[in-house]
């Protein structure tokens, strides 16, 4: 075991993102590979085109200096709605980096030069959107391993999700040569494999999100769990009024109060009781305590399997595939409609099934890391 911690694995991905998905599925990766016998840590690349979008005056990069201007006063304005909320939200987001993430302060990277001063020798990018250039305004090659580093030795991808099944015919070119600087890629979608085994002549696997890769029980160590009792869960990433409506017509039939989890002012629906402040551990502890889920999120899908919740998931208009590619795992696929029935939600499901195939698809998520990081570490040492 002493052999085997020896070697420290580096991971990047969008853990700095004030998201509930991208700080808990880095700290499930994290804690997976720390459980399986290898000291794993989140490098701390924070670069301005995802840290900024959470200031308190917004950075988003945009070609045109006065669309950027016109983001920042856009965001400025709507956390001074959001008043003492915004720092309340913020205060808990920094907290779970700092108590599950990054517990022994490590120095932060804010450009990639500076990542030549690490001393990891494997590095795990992903898991998350980090091949979506609408999220980092472009294709980055940090998140390809395509850094300068004398220590480094390997680089693999796990989870990699390019946010659909393809990018647009102008980046193929750039993620060919970026692709080339992987020892090993697995990307989350399945669907999304013809498309790197385009540019990319190794194997190419689809794995499961590593929120996956915990149990339940794990889940519950971290959460943070509500006062409120009985309610319906809205956690929208887009705003959906047929979503909305689904919501307050269940509300209506259940008699029970809708609680809708936020991170910024937007549209809503004043019958909603609205919570700006929650970080990840409050997230998960919302999930927990909630009678049913009402989402149109990735990871809001994804956490109402784990805590076996009675769910309804809408369509994303620009981020869909992640979502159906998740439902057609667990065969949930009737569960995402734009227009269901009310009684929907109440739909039987086996949770043994569930459990049955979230173990054959954690198992082979693991052989990967096992394979490619665990294994070839003791080898090389």
């Amino acid at each position: 075991m002493k052999n085997r911690m020896d070697v420290v694995v580096g991971i990047i991905t969008f853990h700095c993102s004030d998201n509930y998905g991208a700080m808990l599925q880095a700290f499930a990766l994290k804690s997976f590979l720390c459980r399986s016998g290898r000291k794993a840590e989140i490098i701390l690349y924070e670069p301005p085109f995802l840290t900024g979008r959470h200031w308190w005056i917004p950075y988003i990069p945009d070609s045109s200096f006065l669309k950027c201007l016109r983001n920042a006063r856009w965001g400025w304005e709507c956390h001074l709605r959001m008043r003492k909320d915004f720092f309340r939200l913020r205060y808990n987001m920094k907290k779970f980096r700092k108590s599950y993430l990054n517990p022994n302060s490590q120095r932060k990277s804010f450009f990639a030069c500076q990542l030549r001063k690490l001393s990891y020798q494997y590095y795990i990018v992903g898991s998350d959107q980090i091949w979506n250039p609408e999220i980092t305004f472009g294709l980055k090659s940090v998140y390809f391993g395509d850094f300068k580093n004398k220590l480094k030795k390997k680089v693999i991808s796990y989870g990699a999700s390019l946010g659909g099944d393809s990018l647009d015919e102008k980046y193929n070119e750039k993620i060919s040569k970026l692709l080339c600087n992987l020892d090993a890629i697995s990307v989350r979608e399945e669907t999304a494999i013809p498309y790197i085994k385009k540019f990319y002549m190794r194997s190419v696997i689809a794995v499961l999100d590593p929120v996956f890769l915990l149990k339940k029980e794990e889940w519950e160590n971290i959460e943070k769990l509500p006062k409120r009792e009985e309610y319906i869960l809205v956690y929208a990433t887009e705003f959906n009024e047929k979503l909305v409506d689904y919501a307050k017509k269940l509300s209506d039939i259940k008699g029970i109060q809708v609680i809708e989890l936020r991170t910024c002012i937007g549209k809503t629906s004043d019958e909603f009781m609205i919570e700006y402040t929650a970080g990840p551990s409050e997230f998960l502890g919302y999930i927990h305590k909630a009678a049913y889920v009402v989402t149109n999120s990735f990871h809001g899908v994804a956490f109402s399997i784990i805590y076996q919740k009675k769910f309804i998931a809408f369509p994303h208009s620009s981020r869909n595939t992640r979502i159906c590619n998740l439902l057609r795992k667990y065969g949930l696929e009737n569960l995402q409609q734009n227009n269901p029935d009310q009684k929907m939600i109440d739909s039987l499901i086996d949770w043994d099934d569930i459990k049955k195939r979230t173990e054959e698809h954690v198992k082979i998520s693991a052989e990967y890391l096992w394979q490619e990081i665990i294994l070839d570490s003791c080898k090389k040492k």
